[in-house]
């Protein structure tokens, strides 16, 4: 398998904190040398280890953030 390449470009925030000190962070990243695009997923505290997660362009975050914005909390 493989080794996937990765690169946050920048860190946008911090959705919460789990016990073991993983965080589940949103972040522009650039995998594989490809365009940057939006992440959300667990990351270890030093970011050697990632767990699975979701990656959006900006039209799909656009559109999610859209849907978060229409519904009631």
């Amino acid at each position: 398998m493989s080794e996937i390449k990765y690169k946050i470009i920048k860190k946008i925030g911090i959705l919460s904190t789990s016990a073991s000190g993983w965080q589940k962070e949103l972040n522009l990243i650039s995998w594989n040398d490809r365009e940057p695009k939006y992440d959300l997923r667990d990351w270890s505290a030093d970011h050697e280890n990632m767990g699975k997660g979701v990656t959006l362009s900006k039209e799909e975050l656009s559109a999610l953030k859209e849907l978060l914005n229409s519904i009631e909390l």
